[in-house]
Order: C-alpha cells, then sequence, then structure tokens
C-alpha cells in the first residue's frame, strides 16, 4: 500500500521528466550526431506524444479536480440541510416534551405501542402499575408474553384489524391476580409510517370501573346487590377515560397536522384537501362478459403532495362527528364524475363505483334523499353506485343497515358487505335484505395459498354466496399464484396490487 502512494505521488514529476529527457535526446541528436533526417523526424514524433500524453493528464487532473469539487459542494450542501432538519426535528422533540411528560407520567390512560410483529415498543408508567410489571418485562416483548395467553386470543382479532389499519373500540373485563375483576375500556389507533403502511397501533386502555363494580372473591351476591345503584360513579369514571383519550387523540392530531382536528378535518372537506383514488375491480372468469367495477378510494392531501391513508384521519372525522360530511362530499363527487364518463366512454355504462360509507351514513334518515337528488341532478343512473356497508355494522345493527340497504336500493344502488368472513359471518342477518356482493376481506385472501384452512373457508362462502345469487369480491389479491387459485375456487371479482394499483380520480 505504501509503495503504491509513493508511485501515485511521484507519478507527474517521472512523466514530466520523461518529456524534458526526450526533448534534450532529440536536441542532442540535432548538433552532436550525425543521424539522418529520418531519425530526427522520429525523435521529435516522440516528443510531440509525450508532450500531449501529459497535457491530457494534466487535463484529466483538473477535470477529476472540478468533479470532486462540484461533489464536495452537494455533500457540504446536503449536510447543511440534514443540519437544519435536525435542528427542526430537535426543536419539535423540544416542544413536545411537556407532552411525552402527560402521557409518560400524569396520563391515567394506560398507552402502549405495538408494532407489526406483535411486539410492545412503547409504554407509559400508567401501563407498567396496572400490569405490575418492570420496564424490562415489557418493552420488546411479545403482547402475548406481557398481556397473558389468554387475554392475548381473546383480543387477537381486534388486533389484527389495527394492524390492517382500522381503529378498534371495545370494552373487557380484566380479572387480576389478586382475583379483583375490573372493566376496561380499550382503543386501537394504527400508525402509519412515511410509506403509507401500518407501522403498528397504539393501545390505550382505561379503567372504567365504578367502587360497585369491583368483585373481590368472598364477596357476597347481597353486597354486590346494594352498589348496583352506583350508576353515576360508573358514568364519572367512563367521562374521565372518555376525557383522556380525546386528550391523547388531540396532542397526536396537533402532532401530525399543526393544528386542531375538527379544524383540520373541517377545511380539508370545504378547501378540497381530499382526492378520490379508484381501484381496479376486475373479473375472475375469462371471456364471461362481467364489466370491470371500481372502488373509490379517499386521500389527505398534506403539504409537499403527501397522501395520508384514510386510517390516519378516519378516527378524527369520526371523533368529531364529520365522517356523514365527507361520506356526502365523496358521493356528490363520484356521481358528478361518473356522469362525466358515462358521457365520454361507453365501456363505463356498465361499470359500478363501490363507495364505503359509515355508519354514521348508514343510520342517517337523510341520505337516501341527498343520494336521489345527486343521482336526478347528474342524470346518473343508481345501478352505477354500490355502496359497501361494513360487516361490522350488519353484526351491531342489523336492522339499521336492511333499512339503510332498501332505501338505497330504491334510488337503483347496489349493496355490498365489506370484511366479509373476518370475524363471524352472518349469512343468517342478510335473509332480511337482498345485496349483490360479499367482498371477501383481505386478511383471508392473503393467507390461502399458505393456510388450508383460510382456503376452505373462502371456498365455503363462495358455495353459499352462489346458491343465494351474490357475487364474491376477493380483496388484498397480490400475487397471479392467488389469482389462480381465486379463479380455481370459483370467486367473481378480484381486487387488489396483483390486479391493480389504485391510481387518482381524473377527467
Amino acid at each position: 500500500m505504501q509503495v503504491r502512494n509513493l508511485f501515485r505521488a511521484v507519478r507527474p514529476f517521472i512523466s514530466a521528466l520523461a518529456v524534458i529527457a526526450t526533448a534534450a535526446v532529440l536536441i542532442f541528436t540535432m548538433y552532436f550526431t550525425e543521424l539522418g533526417p529520418q531519425w530526427i523526424v522520429f525523435l521529435a514524433g516522440i516528443l510531440v506524444a509525450a508532450i500531449l500524453a501529459e497535457a491530457t493528464r494534466v487535463s484529466r487532473a483538473e477535470w477529476v479536480s472540478m468533479r470532486r469539487t462540484a461533489q464536495l459542494a452537494a455533500v457540504k450542501e446536503k449536510l447543511d440541510r440534514e443540519t437544519q432538519i435536525r435542528k427542526r426535528a430537535e426543536a419539535a422533540i423540544a416542544a413536545s416534551k411537556p407532552r411525552l411528560y402527560l402521557i409518560d407520567e400524569v396520563l391515567p390512560t394506560m398507552v402502549a405501542f405495538i408494532d407489526v410483529e406483535g411486539k410492545c415498543q412503547y409504554h407509559n408508567r400508567a401501563f407498567m402499575k396496572w400490569l405490575r410489571l418492570r420496564p424490562e418485562q415489557i418493552h420488546g416483548r411479545h403482547m402475548r408474553e406481557v398481556l397473558g395467553v389468554k387475554v392475548y386470543q381473546e383480543t387477537a382479532t381486534a388486533v389484527r384489524q389495527s394492524l390492517d389499519g382500522h381503529s378498534v373500540h371495545y370494552d373487557r373485563t380484566q380479572t387480576m391476580p389478586d382475583g379483583a375483576v375490573y372493566r376496561l375500556s380499550v382503543e386501537h389507533i394504527p400508525q402509519f409510517g412515511e410509506d403509507g403502511k401500518v407501522a403498528g397501533f397504539h393501545m390505550l386502555i382505561n379503567d372504567i370501573t365504578s367502587p360497585g363494580d369491583v368483585h373481590m372473591p368472598g364477596q357476597s351476591e347481597s353486597k354486590e346487590s346494594a352498589h348496583a345503584g352506583s350508576d353515576a360513579d360508573m358514568h364519572a369514571s367512563v367521562h374521565d377515560g372518555k376525557a383522556s383519550q380525546d386528550m391523547y387523540a388531540d396532542s397526536l392530531a396537533e402532532q401530525v397536522s399543526g393544528q386542531k382536528g375538527v379544524n383540520r378535518i373541517k377545511t380539508a372537506i370545504e378547501k378540497g384537501a381530499f382526492r378520490l383514488f379508484c381501484q381496479l375491480i376486475s373479473p375472475l372468469t375469462v371471456g364471461s362478459g362481467e364489466a370491470e367495477h371500481y372502488e373509490i378510494l379517499v386521500r389527505l392531501i398534506e403539504e409537499e403532495q403527501k397522501l395520508i391513508p384514510p386510517g390516519a384521519f378516519f378516527p378524527l372525522a369520526e371523533k368529531f362527528g364529520l365522517l356523514l360530511h365527507l361520506d356526502r362530499w365523496v358521493v356528490q363527487h363520484v356521481t358528478e364524475w361518473a356522469s362525466r364518463q358515462n358521457l365520454r366512454d361507453e365501456k363505463h355504462k356498465s361499470s359500478m363505483y363501490f363507495i364505503n360509507v359509515s355508519g354514521a351514513t348508514i343510520g342517517d334518515s337523510g341520505f337516501p334523499e341527498f343520494l336521489k337528488l345527486n343521482l336526478q341532478e347528474h342524470g346518473l343512473p343508481g345501478a352505477a353506485l354500490c355502496f359497501e356497508i361494513p360487516n361490522s355494522e350488519l353484526a351491531l345493527r342489523a336492522s339499521v343497515v336492511a333499512e339503510f340497504a332498501r332505501q338505497v336500493r330504491q334510488c337503483g344502488c347496489r349493496v355490498a358487505i365489506s370484511g366479509f368472513g373476518r370475524d363471524k359471518i352472518l349469512f343468517d342477518l342478510i335473509r332480511g335484505f337482498q345485496v349483490e356482493f360479499f367482498k371477501i376481506d383481505g386478511s383471508i385472501i392473503f393467507n390461502i395459498l399458505r393456510d388450508p384452512v383460510e382456503l376452505a373457508k373462502i371456498t365455503a362462502i363462495n358455495q353459499v354466496a352462489k346458491k343465494i345469487g351474490v357475487k364474491t369480491i376477493a380483496e388484498l389479491v397480490e400475487s397471479e399464484e392467488a389469482i389462480a387459485k381465486l379463479r380455481e375456487i370459483g370467486i367473481d371479482y378480484a381486487q387488489g396490487f396483483g390486479i391493480s394499483r389504485p391510481r387518482p380520480l381524473a377527467g
């Protein structure tokens, strides 16, 4: 290595000495020898070649120097930018320290962050005290170890939904080691990474047990009855827990958006900061003549044109009662856009546009009239729209869902049940109204190539759907192998990155 470095250092001087030596030989030959002209010309050519080689070397050295200088300037500029970003990040961290202290030390709500592998990567003091564990027994440990196998199994469905990007809320009871039984209100808030994928979820737990509800071993039934009337304490506890959740949600919203969540969502709706995308729903049967359909997706445009997925803003919109307004905004814009498409392109007349509706819209008695007027205004047939009703809403409010389906079908629209098969299959509840599509949940589709149980489940769903005249749509289809398997089963449609990525609803 030292010899190579030494040679690299003296190489320019060697080249210069070679040129000088060649010139000296030529001069000596011309004046002090009797060599013929041909030898003089030969030596002169060598001299010229040596001079050109030296000039080329010098020119290349200058070019390399200029390039390295430009690279150094670019690196310096990048370093300056990163320094500014680091300073802003440090300032933001310093500004958020009071909030972080509130969450870590003061907030009575138990908070933990669970990553996509199910491991706890963060917890506050309240969470640790409730579980009566040391920090090293929680951090980096799987939920199964932290909460216990029984609790983990009971909450597995909610965890899966959270990792699919959905906010989840449920109540459960917890039996402590001393035998005391408590009531807990649990909420899961998905956390999305910069790539838009779920990075994990925040688990918020509130103790909503009133003094009269705490059951200790050996307590008599009469003592439990004596405390049954303490509803005021229960409501106060629930209120305190909800206030803690709202405080955390507000803090989270401010960190994400820089302003209060309610103003942010309202401004986004009023100023058109939401953007509509569509994803192809393609028929799987070759030559069936079935039309292609599209699911409408909503994204929020942030600064620098970044797309915020629905799981990041839906909880805020739901909290402040704005989902109804957002659903109407989507229906209005899709109706207007679809009417223009039908006029321009004949093939779109047989296509349907699938629109997800929230629980607020399903229970809104004024929505069917709003839908009817929109369809009339833009001259769009109702058959162009298909409303997706979450399977969870069907399980909770079957009669309300049935009435909603009946009224939108009176406008000519179609109905689909989304997330079908994720939880209990509700074929009995569907008998009360007509539905055109089952959208089989992506968490099942994702595993059909490696889990025979999920494959059997999809096959059974498809067989029953065929008997009752309902078409099936597979969600989250991401490979040719999955498409081939779904086609073999007899699924009617497929949707996912293996079919088509979402694209802007433009034109």
